[in-house]
């Protein structure tokens, strides 16, 4: 199986009632996200996270935390997915499809509703109201010397 890791974007109004989502052309029926996709090579999750919502929303965001962290086997595709949802705040751009061939549409929808869309966990109803999220470090992008220890 090939791992793939995958990146969302949670990103919510300024009001706290709202999440922006898209709406992705599957290949039976359309489907709601948090906008995202795949990590590609020599990009780190957050370069990822902004580039995605940038080509499939048309805003500029930044990324402060991660939310959640999930993963599953895709095994007709043969993917094990990693998913990595960050918390994330608009600084500029504007809503704007540039990817129809893949997005039908952008929207804000309601916190209830969204989480229907984010698989959050039965049990876990309410994650996203929370806020919570854990810190994003990123250690280096140069290799680490063989035999070094941290402290």
């Amino acid at each position: 199986m090939k791992r793939v890791n995958v990146v969302y974007v949670l990103l919510i109004d300024e009001l706290g009632q709202n999440v922006l989502m898209v709406k992705n052309k599957g290949t039976g029926l359309s489907y709601y996200t948090l906008p995202g996709g795949a990590v590609e090579n020599d990009e780190t999750l957050e370069e990822a996270a902004i580039r995605e919502v940038k080509e499939e929303t048309g805003l500029d965001v930044q990324v402060d935390g991660i939310f959640s962290v999930g993963e599953a086997f895709f095994e007709e595709r043969g993917h094990h997915a990693i998913f990595f949802t960050f918390v994330g705040k608009i600084i500029g751009g504007e809503i704007n499809i540039s990817l129809p061939e893949e997005i039908e549409e952008v929207t804000w929808m309601d916190l209830v509703q969204a989480e229907k869309h984010v698989h959050i966990a039965s049990g876990f109803e309410g994650l996203i109201k929370s806020g919570n999220m854990v810190p994003y470090i990123l250690r280096s992008r140069a290799s680490i010397e063989i035999g070094e220890v941290e402290k």
